[in-house]
């Protein structure tokens, strides 16, 4: 009996680990990226505060301006193995689609407004399921690009994360030209 219960449960921690990615192929591809318009606050700390201040962005966005996103992003700056926590810099908040230059310019008077420039990124998609997703990509998806990123001498610089929910997909950038 007790060897059926550790099958069942080693058979649903497999399939757990599989619903939310973890027996994806890793595919980097350099793909010139970029021109989308950031909505954002610039963040100070650790990393898990991304989502709360995603979130708080994407709601202001929602109700105070009638501007319902799809995709939100954090921009990561600084190694969490090379950086103390309380000095992790990040910029978090939604991706701005199909918006006018009006729309913009009245953004930009309460909320900091930003085009992120076209440039050439290593670039990986990964399912996105809920945040569990979000984990797996963490676990799988950082070792492969970092250690794409010392087999080719690149700089340890931002790498975003844009959290695409209406395609269910996390797309990861490392951006190859920044420090």
């Amino acid at each position: 009996m007790v060897i059926i219960i550790v099958f069942i449960f080693l058979g649903l921690i497999t399939a757990v680990f599989g619903f939310f990615g973890g027996f994806n192929k890793i595919n980097l591809q350099t793909i010139n990226t970029g021109g989308e318009i950031l909505i954002y606050e610039n963040v100070i700390g650790a990393y898990n505060q991304a989502a709360k201040v995603s979130n708080k962005i994407y709601y202001e966005l929602l109700n105070n301006e009638k501007i319902e996103t799809t995709k939100g992003f954090g921009i990561y700056y600084d190694n969490p193995k090379n950086v103390e926590q309380s000095k992790l810099r990040s910029e978090v908040g939604c991706v701005l689609e199909n918006s006018d230059q009006s729309t913009i310019d009245k953004l930009k008077e309460k909320y900091q407004v930003k085009i992120l420039p076209q440039e050439d990124c290593l670039v990986v998609e990964f399912p996105y399921k809920g945040f569990f997703s979000i984990m797996m990509g963490m676990i799988k998806v950082y070792p492969i690009i970092g250690k794409y990123i010392s087999e080719n001498n690149l700089n340890d610089g931002p790498i975003m994360e844009i959290y695409d929910v209406a395609n269910k997909k996390l797309i990861y950038r490392k951006f190859m030209n920044q420090k």
